[in-house]
């Protein structure tokens, strides 16, 4: 206000009649309210005074009121100014439960949620600190401004976007997880989609090796409205590898050591980054060892020395080696592990035939089945060890051109065969189980590791047996006497016949040809009728001494089961066959120890007619005029 301004003012004043009101505002009676015009006068006159004195001996007071007008004018434009969803910097002045207080330059604080600023559980900001936040109300029910620290990073993320996408510049963001067709990435909150074929220059098989790593792309394609945005990794190592590439290519050659970097893993191996070309490292050419899977050995990222074993310079194809920089066990493995050493290994796997046994890193042995244990009837080897079991074991052979071991576990155990003559001897009765049956007998378990052979001819004395399933079933308890040990050869012979008496030499000693014993038809055959005697003894009694008349089947005359009187026709010692006839019985025909046979027999006995050579043929000539 100017001095002239004042002094019209107070002139105006000085023209009206003063209220009570006034009076009393001003401290002044309202008995002294009303003055004289000389009075009037007078204190106009020292009114103007005043101002003008004030004019010319405080000039510094009043410049520094009008500033700090200035100031506040122009502070309250400022807050006035600010508009919500806008993006503001401030300051961090307080960590309270209501949340982190910020100082945005407003009439009060704002209030960011704890959330926001949270990471694994702790607050990632402290006093002081300088954040962006978004207004997102200026004034709420509790009195103070809401902000937002999400909203202002996805915002400016959103604005970096956009110009990344205007230049074609890279963006940075880290894969949160693999979705239908590609990678989902976080960048700055802000959800962008990588394609599977945009991952890399080379299909990527394992999407999820990329999970969680920090990624540069470029963004191919950006819809803000619809928050749609569209990754290529691909494009951005496509042109560092165009300026690496033809360097890398005049550099490489066979058998030199390179340096790279795991870029991919796959089932059968990693592709390594040689900077601009890739090179594949087999699972093969990883480990001297067994690897069952690249991940057991590297992860992406990792940089690894690696040998180049092959290149295709026109193909633009490398093959690398990461086990020839190591020493090769094998080269020394028949000084380290010498045939009959003992020592101990870790099942690594179990196959049909037998179990790898890992000695060392990169040297395995196998034990066949056979090789597992001496007693134990081993059908597989996982009935006995297990991956991962720890086993003793001895070296049986080494082969370092097929690099090939072959290990024992039962040579690390006691041989039972080797102790046998100290258990057993020959005419010992023992007990054992039906193990196996063959044509030419029956293997009995007595222990353990140690079976014994009953040969078909040495389970009875009297009977005929072609198989010993005639008699003997698998699994079935018998005892046995032994009649032979062969430690060397590990064979033990069995009889179950000489549990008993020898039957044959006590019925020749007690019977003679001619002599009338009791039977029973046990078969039959075609040619006549075997018959059950005394002790387990079988005679044959032969078609044509069936009976007087002519008979074409023995079964027309007896039956199985039936018991009657025969005569001893002969007796042949050397091959244990007797000789019968149910005709002869009653008959005081002469018998004569020949050894002529019936054709029609086989090698049965003859009738007594052609034992006495009467008539010159046999009883079932077709000339019944000879009978």
């Amino acid at each position: 206000m100017s001095t002239e301004e004042t002094v019209t003012n107070v002139g105006q004043a000085d023209t009206e009649q003063p209220s009570t009101d006034s009076a009393a505002a001003t401290g002044v009676a309202p008995s002294q309210s009303v003055a004289t015009s000389e009075d009037s006068a007078a204190a106009v006159a020292t009114q103007r005074e005043a101002v003008a004195s004030q004019t010319e001996e405080e000039p510094e007071t009043r410049t520094a009121d009008q500033d700090f007008g200035q100031l506040l004018d122009q502070f309250e434009q400022e807050q006035s100014s600010l508009q919500e969803g806008e993006v503001v910097r401030g300051t961090v002045v307080g960590i309270t439960e209501r949340g982190v207080v910020i100082d945005f330059g407003y009439k009060s604080e704002g209030i960011v949620n704890q959330n926001e600023f949270m990471e694994d559980g702790q607050i990632t900001v402290k006093r002081g600190d300088e954040v962006d936040v978004l207004v997102k109300n200026m004034e709420t029910g509790e009195g103070y401004p809401l902000l937002s620290r999400a909203d202002a990073v996805r915002l400016r993320a959103w604005d970096d976007l956009e110009k990344a996408f205007e230049e074609g510049t890279p963006v940075k963001g880290r894969v949160a997880e693999r979705i239908k067709g590609g990678l989902r990435v976080d960048i700055d909150g802000i959800a962008a989609f990588l394609p599977g074929s945009q991952v890399d220059v080379r299909p990527v098989r394992n999407l999820d090796s990329l999970r969680g790593r920090e990624i540069e792309a470029k963004v191919i394609k950006l819809n803000r409205k619809r928050s749609n945005v569209v990754l290529s990794r691909k494009a951005v190592l496509e042109e560092r590898n165009a300026d690496r590439k033809g360097s890398t290519l005049g550099q490489i050659e066979e058998d030199i050591i390179v340096e790279g970097q795991i870029k991919n893993l796959t089932d059968y191996g990693a592709f390594v980054d040689l900077g601009g070309i890739d090179g594949l490292l087999h699972v093969t050419d990883m480990s001297w060892g067994r690897l069952q899977n690249p991940a057991e050995l590297f992860k992406v990222g990792d940089t690894v020395q690696v040998k180049v074993l092959k290149f295709d310079k026109e193909r633009e194809r490398v093959s690398l080696g990461y086990k020839q920089l190591l020493p090769d066990p094998w080269a020394t493995i028949e000084e380290r592990f010498p045939i009959s050493r003992r020592l101990n290994g870790k099942v690594a796997s179990v196959a049909d035939y037998g179990a790898f046994i890992e000695l060392e890193p990169g040297v395995e042995g196998l034990v066949h089945v056979s090789e597992m244990s001496w007693s134990k009837r081993v059908k597989h080897p996982s009935k006995l060890v297990n991956v991962g079991d720890t086993v003793d074991v001895e070296v049986l052979s080494v082969d370092p051109k097929a690099r090939r071991i072959s290990l024992g576990m039962k040579q690390v155990q006691t041989n039972p065969w080797d102790t046998l003559r100290d258990r057993y001897e020959v005419g010992l009765r023992v007990h054992g189980r039906v193990r196996n049956l063959t044509d030419f007998g029956a293997f009995i378990e007595i222990e353990d590791g140690v079976d014994g052979l009953v040969h078909v001819s040495d389970i009875s004395w009297a009977k005929r047996i072609k198989h010993p399933g005639e008699v003997l079933k698998k699994g079935q308890e018998i005892d046995a006497v032994i009649t032979s040990i062969d430690t060397e050869n590990r064979r033990l012979s069995l009889s179950i016949k000489d549990l008993e008496p020898n039957a044959w030499d006590k019925f020749v000693s007690t019977h003679k040809p001619g002599d009338i014993v009791h039977g029973k038809i046990a078969r039959f055959a075609n040619f006549g009728a075997f018959v059950e005697l005394d002790d387990n003894l079988e005679g044959l009694c032969h078609i044509s001494e069936l009976s007087e008349e002519r008979v074409e089947k023995p079964e027309d005359v007896v039956q199985i089961g039936q018991e009657m009187d025969f005569r001893i026709l002969r007796i042949e010692p050397e091959s244990r066959k007797i000789g019968l006839s149910a005709r002869a019985v009653g008959s005081d025909e002469p018998i004569i120890d020949t050894k002529t046979y019936s054709s029609e027999a086989g090698g049965g006995m003859a009738s007594l007619g052609e034992l006495a050579g009467l008539g010159g043929v046999g009883r079932n000539s077709d000339d019944d005029t000879d009978r």
